[in-house]
């Protein structure tokens, strides 16, 4: 394939005509579906344009809502942008189940992020841990033009603590520094104060230590295992199923299957991915940043050692206990949040939330999704409700006109819904 210089600079058209011929040669719609998905508004699509780099068009995914989530006795509608089949049906049904039994409880445990100064340096410890000490006012000094006005809102850097990690690589620390950033996410915040940090730490050691200390990298941590939420549902056990054994029956299996995602890595993975449906879709409907908060999730899944499930659940006193505690740095200002228009709109349907309050928002969908999930897993099994939801995608891989989707609708009210059961059936009636 021919490489190309300077394609930045190229136009749009300029970018999608080189594809064309030498990449897409053999796809001769691509400027169609290029062009097809592009908005009709220029100022919006300029928007989107300066979003990231090399933009050729838009990639959509479904913008849809859960309704009826009741949590901390306030009623919600929850918007979600996924592509998944059965997700959102999934949590709405959870929503409205609980609903019912007083609705999802919700706390916010701790907001603490995290951001790290690497360095090495070869010489002694202690001069260096009592250097640190000494320097720490100065640094906290140093980056107030960068904290002052998060300050004012409540926010700033909390701690500066010197790590000693020779132990895992020779001659690396880091200074481990915690922030509260409020309503942001804060990502560009903590960077910031990280960089201004070792520039000061740097020039400093430089006068100060007998040895070379030397900047590796600063940058913030996804990992936030100090911010927290806890989200909640319980009932008594009687009012899980239409009789005391057949609810108790439903109790206790619900129960081992989360015992079996707790001491199963194997399960465990595909659980949490199932929490993550709900939570990830949320999460990107309101414009946060859900790859963060994906790799920040399964790492305190992974906290103790082995790999667990992120819901737990208990029979106490014949009262039903399903919780989740998961880390959600999330931000309800700055970023996409002033800029992409269908956030805007996520958040107001929200009632414009604080940060705090998005944390529990977005913990209870992944909590819901769970429970929709793991709630058919012991009953019906996933794929029935599953794949009726997923029969649409099939009739459209075949553009099923709509005769036959009503067709096939009907049909499979009564029939299991397989993807050759489905490709049998429009071949059948087609031919």
């Amino acid at each position: 394939m021919k490489l190309v210089e300077g394609f930045s600079k190229l136009s749009k058209q300029e970018k999608i005509n080189f594809l064309k011929d030498n990449y897409l040669s053999d796809f001769p719609e691509a400027d169609t579906i290029l062009h097809q998905y592009l908005n009709e508004d220029v100022k919006l699509q300029r928007l989107h344009d300066e979003f990231i780099e090399n933009t050729l068009t838009n990639f959509y995914l479904p913008f849809g809502v859960a309704p009826n989530f009741t949590i901390n006795g306030k009623n919600y509608i929850i918007p979600m942008a996924i592509e998944e089949s059965s997700v959102v049906a999934a949590a709405s049904k959870a929503a409205k189940f609980w609903g019912q039994r007083g609705g999802f409880k919700a706390t916010v445990i701790g907001t603490e992020k995290v951001g790290q100064v690497h360095f090495t340096y070869a010489g002694n410890f202690q001069e260096l841990n009592q250097f640190v000490d000494e320097i720490k006012s100065d640094l906290k000094l140093a980056i107030k033009p960068i904290t002052k006005n998060m300050e004012k809102r409540g926010g700033g850097i909390k701690s500066i603590e010197l790590r000693n990690k020779t132990e895992d690589l020779a001659h690396y620390y880091q200074l481990h520094c915690t922030f509260e950033t409020k309503d942001a996410m804060g990502a560009n915040f903590i960077n910031s104060c990280l960089e201004e940090l070792a520039k000061v730490l740097q020039e400093r050691a430089s006068v100060q230590l007998s040895s070379n200390l030397e900047i590796v990298m600063s940058i913030l941590s996804n990992y936030v295992p100090n911010c927290t939420v806890k989200a909640e549902v319980s009932c008594p056990i009687n009012q899980l199923g239409a009789t005391k054994e057949e609810a108790e029956k439903y109790a206790k299996k619900f129960l081992q299957a989360i015992q079996i995602a707790t001491i199963e890595p194997y399960r465990a993975v595909t659980h949490n991915k199932g929490i993550m449906n709900g939570i990830d879709a949320v999460v990107l409907a309101t414009g946060n940043d859900f790859r963060a908060v994906e790799a920040g999730v399964h790492a305190f899944a992974s906290r103790n050692g082995k790999y667990k499930s992120l819901t737990h659940a208990k029979i106490e006193n014949d009262v039903f206990t399903f919780w989740i505690e998961v880390p959600l740095a999330l931000g309800t200002v700055g970023g996409l949040t002033s800029l992409h228009p269908l956030v805007k709109l996520a958040l107001a349907l929200l009632q414009h939330p604080s940060a705090e309050e998005l944390m529990k928002i977005v913990a209870v969908a992944g909590l819901a999704q769970n429970f929709g999930a793991v709630n058919s897993l012991v009953t019906t099994g996933i794929q029935e409700g599953h794949m009726k939801m997923h029969l649409m995608n099939i009739l459209n891989q075949f553009d099923a006109n709509a005769k036959e989707r009503n067709q096939a609708v009907e049909h499979f009210k009564t029939n299991t819904v397989t993807h050759s059961s489905v490709v049998e059936f429009i071949q059948s009636i087609r031919s």
